[in-house]
């Protein structure tokens, strides 16, 4: 009889195209995914990864197994949502995917919460873009996943997902306190052109917003450079480089030099959670979603707080 744990290793290469991402989201070591690769193959008496350069491709064996334990996966998944639901306790393990700045900004109190409510729970984090969080929440690869879209750029959801709106998070234009804008309480849209932008890497949704934002003004964004941190984008600006804009979830105090003005009209972000709908009444998903409302609301009453 296979393994569930190989099959799941198995697995999750397929989805993730290599060892080393099956590793980041599995919570292991490269080298243990492939003992388990290796294990299976033995058990299964088939050559289940061929080397493709310096990196690995499956067999069509390979593909054609992974495919059965995709299936199996969502079997054991439904199992073990209904033995939760009877015992009416969170356990076992919860995956959370987390784009950069929710990690940083939300899920460490989220985290904390559960820690202290759900003692048998294990709860592993993975900081994921909300395009590929959407699509592992989708097949299984994590259970709940904290994304962000924009109104104009929405964030494709696929079907048998369920979701919770959690609020906006409002961007603002971050600039050297030397700049022009910089004397500005509030900086409408079209002062936004003719700007030396510092933004994170095209496929992500705040890149595609900003430039459709600046295309709808008349105007291509000249983006000077492209980092995929906020943080790294902060220390630029503050070097005088450029400007950019910046979500407030996460960011953190501002270095000197640096001011943030809100832009009219306010720019916002839309932070959700998505999950399988069919492990809605799992009591470790009712947990989680309960966590992120509760932190989330703090979080605004703090951010209400420091504004007055």
């Amino acid at each position: 009889m296979m393994d569930l744990g190989r099959l799941r290793a198995l697995h999750a290469v397929a989805v993730h195209g290599s060892v080393g991402g099956a590793a980041a989201a599995l919570g292991f070591t490269p080298s243990a995914v492939s003992q388990q690769i290796a294990k299976l193959e033995r058990e299964t008496r088939t050559v289940l990864l061929e080397r493709q350069g310096r990196g690995v491709v499956l067999t069509d064996a390979a593909r054609e197994l992974a495919a059965t334990a995709q299936a199996v996966l969502g079997l054991v998944e439904r199992a073990e949502v209904r033995l939760e639901e009877q015992r009416g306790q969170a356990v076992g393990r919860l995956t959370v995917a987390a784009f950069a700045t929710g990690a940083r900004g939300l899920m460490p109190g989220v985290l904390t919460d559960l820690r202290t409510r759900c003692p048998d729970l294990d709860v592993r984090l993975l900081e994921s873009d909300p395009y590929p969080a959407a699509d592992l929440v989708a097949r299984g690869e994590v259970d709940l996943a904290l994304v962000q879209d924009w109104p104009t750029v929405p964030l494709p959801v696929q079907e048998g997902l369920s979701r919770l709106d959690l609020g906006p998070d409002p961007v603002d234009l971050l600039l050297p306190a030397g700049h022009p804008l910089a004397g500005l309480s509030v900086v409408p849209v079209g002062r936004l052109r003719e700007q030396r932008w510092i933004s994170v890497p095209p496929g992500n949704i705040c890149h595609d917003w900003l430039v459709r934002t600046l295309r709808e003004a008349g105007e291509e964004p000249d983006v000077h450079y492209r980092v995929g941190e906020f943080e790294t984008q902060i220390a630029l600006i503050a070097a005088g480089l450029g400007v950019g804009l910046v979500p407030r979830l996460g960011r953190g105090v501002l270095p000197s030099g640096v001011v943030a003005r809100p832009v009219v009209p306010e720019p916002a972000r839309r932070v959700f959670a998505l999950w399988r709908s069919q492990a809605s009444r799992r009591p470790a998903i009712t947990e989680a979603l309960g966590a992120l409302q509760a932190r989330w609301a703090a979080r605004g009453r703090e951010v209400t707080a420091t504004e007055r």
